[in-house]
């Protein structure tokens, strides 16, 4: 979807990187985080305090090959300073339905410092780490931790805490937070996320972790993320610049507003295609007041998850396939297999043709 944005921006979002440059392992060896780019780091920086939507000061920023290498990284820090003498995996739950990546990447390593346990709404134990998606990935719910216990220890999963997709409320806090370049701007091929972390002793192991199995992160990554968020705050704090040789103004692309506007008119498109078809549900439409647009908005989730109310349909991934629908079930979310999630990102004729291949089904 972010691709026409792009093209109307242009060379101003283009980077150039010579062959001298970023040669090193190292962006500064004195830094806790001593393969982050400075750079990235302001611009970083710079973006949540333009949008408001995290605190970052006082916090430790760590960069990672996307928010899954940083998830794995914040996984280990946290059990290997809770595990002690313990011999016993740290349990890692999440509230159905969950990121449906979150169970296979928990196990991917056989670590014996933590484990998938599933469901943190059954989870009973004490110690635990809780990942908190919000927005969350598949319903677009806004989240908070379940587990009360003392014992347990969360990460919260904000990837989709932007304006495009929810009214930001209030500044995020958490001990530790996932961000990722993908799903603010759509550069998922860049593979670039981060963490702020308050914690500086878990930052280090954090780091730590990305060193060990990776040696750093790509710095062509960095700069080139560098340059697109550098374009996206730039829109929202930059003086315009002066009038065209006509005397028009000089439209700058601003990134959240396109995808505000991209969003809401697919959202308004389907809600309307599946209470037409009496065949679907989709989850309540929110909306609340937005800190960084200074009005009220609605949420309009990176995707949808949509509900076959049809009887005797039992696996609604299965129904949406027999009409060339491709769809993740939801019981790989831990959820309902009656329910999918549905892609509500692609380029404007995908998301046309699975309206229409939505519409035919009775």
């Amino acid at each position: 979807m972010y691709e026409a944005f792009w093209r109307e921006v242009g060379d101003r979002g283009a980077t150039v990187i010579r062959g001298w440059q970023v040669m090193s392992y190292f962006s500064d060896a004195a830094a806790l985080c001593w393969f982050l780019e400075p750079e990235l780091e302001r611009e970083v920086r710079r973006l949540h305090r333009v949008v408001g939507n995290a605190v970052d000061d006082g916090y430790h920023l760590v960069v990672g090959t996307g928010a899954t290498q940083l998830y794995q990284a914040a996984m280990y820090a946290l059990s290997s300073s809770a595990r002690g003498d313990q011999r016993q995996p740290v349990p890692v739950v999440s509230p159905a339905p969950y990121y449906s990546s979150y169970p296979p990447q928990t196990d991917l390593l056989l670590s014996d410092l933590y484990r998938w346990a599933g469901d943190a709404n059954k989870f009973t134990g004490d110690e635990c780490i809780e990942l908190v998606c919000s927005p969350n990935n598949p319903d677009g719910a806004i989240r908070e931790a379940v587990v009360r216990s003392a014992g347990a220890k969360a990460i919260h999963d904000l990837v989709y805490y932007w304006p495009q997709h929810t009214p930001i409320t209030g500044r995020a806090a958490h001990d530790i937070m996932l961000f990722t370049l993908s799903k603010i701007t759509g550069h998922a091929g860049t593979r670039l996320g981060w963490a702020l972390v308050k914690d500086r002793e878990v930052a280090r192991k954090m780091v730590y972790f990305v060193d060990r199995s990776t040696i750093g992160v790509s710095k062509e990554s960095q700069l080139r993320a560098t340059k697109i968020l550098g374009v996206v705050s730039d829109a929202y704090e930059v003086v315009p610049p002066p009038p065209a040789g006509d005397g028009s103004a000089v439209a700058v692309p601003r990134l959240f507003d396109f995808a505000r506007r991209r969003m809401e008119e697919r959202w308004r498109i389907l809600r309307a295609t599946v209470a037409a078809s009496g065949t679907f549900s989709l989850p309540e439409e929110t909306s609340g007041y937005c800190n960084f647009a200074k009005q009220n908005l609605t949420a309009c989730p990176a995707f949808a998850w949509l509900r076959c109310e049809k009887e005797g349909v039992e696996d609604c991934a299965k129904l949406l396939a027999g009409h060339k629908i491709v769809a993740r079930g939801g019981e790989q979310f831990g959820g309902d297999a009656r329910c999918v999630r549905i892609n509500m990102l692609d380029r404007d004729n995908v998301f046309n043709l699975l309206v229409q291949r939505l519409s035919a089904i009775n």
